[in-house]
């Protein structure tokens, strides 16, 4: 079976980062609790990263380390949402989004954008979805599952729609650095400095170090936000693994060299994987900017008999292509938008090629 679910890059941690975590086993300082918003020197090292990598001035006490970007969102939406609030959410969308909303009392309203727009939204789209109820707005850039990045005058066009209504920005930037074809990707407090008092980041090691298995995430806000987060996580989880963190605190503090060659290597899977999809009868790939991930059309595929079945569904022709091509994508339906797949080009080229194969021959079987 060849899985294109990983939402994870297929490259092990770089050993640098390792080495400071085998030392910080061996420190007893770390061996017992620490402060539950983040170890102190991890807090400035990644204040310090945010300006290098953003151009976006912040002091330590404006950052709050969390058990992954899943926790990180989650303690935002908490600390700012009251019951009933709206927040209106791009999709397709990553599926923990919804939820953590919902989590901390908000209620989702999604706006959605398709292939023909690459999967961005527009401020009229976001303008017709607000209501007096509306609070915060999430802006993902490169986004899961599309890879669609907005150019910097699209996010500053929603940051000055935001502005303009009092409405908060959420904007999650853990993919920030895997962009590709000259794309770049802006972060929203450095372009619209107005924006900054009521914008939330949320970023993490996971996928520009391949450190997803390590848990660490943070929250960069307005200091009374970021304090109420603390204090929430103090009561839910405390401090994040002091390993991990010190493991974080080399991989902030270094350079981007891994994150160029898993760059390299993603890009050029990239433009593998879009090529085969497109060559599938019925299938409409886009090209993504970023992230790792596709998100191809198959809606031309739905009602059509492949192998003495005729998925209806996303859902079903997901199901058809594991059972009959032993390849693994992730339906639509998953991400709020039907009649989609994602496929993940994190994993190593043959295999690529191979399963993006298989649906080739699988699909091309495909009748009225």
């Amino acid at each position: 079976m060849i899985g294109f679910g990983a939402g994870e890059p297929d490259f092990p941690t770089p050993d640098y980062i390792v080495d400071a975590a085998v030392e910080a086993c061996k420190n007893p300082k770390y061996h017992r609790y620490t402060p539950a918003g983040g170890l102190p020197e991890l807090k400035a090292a990644i204040a310090a990263k945010t300006l290098r990598d953003s151009g976006y001035e912040v002091d330590a006490s404006q950052v709050l380390v969390t058990n992954g970007g899943k926790q990180a969102i989650y303690e935002a939406f908490a600390a700012i949402l009251d019951p009933g609030d709206e927040v209106i959410v791009p999709a397709p969308y990553w599926t923990t989004y919804p939820e953590s909303i919902r989590l901390a009392g908000g209620v989702p309203v999604e706006v959605v954008a398709d292939e023909t727009t690459g999967y961005r939204v527009s401020v009229e789209q976001l303008e017709a979805a607000r209501t007096e109820k509306t609070k915060v707005v999430l802006f993902v850039s490169p986004s899961n599952p599309t890879g669609a990045v907005y150019s910097e005058a699209e996010t500053e066009a929603i940051g000055r729609w935001a502005v303009e209504h009092g409405l908060w920005v959420l904007t999650d930037e853990i993919y920030e650095h895997l962009v590709y074809g000259g794309a770049s990707a802006a972060s929203l407090p450095a372009v619209l400095p107005e924006l900054r008092e009521k914008c939330i980041v949320v970023n993490g090691v996971a996928k520009t170090y391949a450190m997803t298995g390590w848990r660490v995430g943070w929250i960069i806000g307005p200091k009374d936000v970021v304090k109420a987060a603390t204090n929430l996580q103090s009561h839910a989880t405390s401090n994040v693994s002091n390993v991990a963190q010190i493991a974080a605190l080399a991989a902030v503090s270094g350079n981007l060299d891994a994150v160029a060659e898993m760059g390299r290597a993603f890009d050029r899977r990239r433009q593998t994987i879009v090529r085969m999809l497109n060559e599938i009868e019925g299938v409409v790939c886009p090209t993504p900017e970023g992230a790792f991930y596709v998100y191809p059309s198959v809606k031309a595929l739905l009602g059509k008999e492949i192998r003495g079945k005729r998925p209806q569904t996303s859902v079903e022709l997901a199901a058809l292509i594991l059972d009959e091509a032993e390849v693994a994508v992730v339906p639509g339906e998953a991400f709020g938008t039907p009649g989609y797949l994602r496929l993940s080009y994190a994993l190593g080229d043959e295999d690529l090629v191979e399963g993006v194969s298989r649906m080739q021959k699988l699909l091309a079987e495909a009748t009225d």
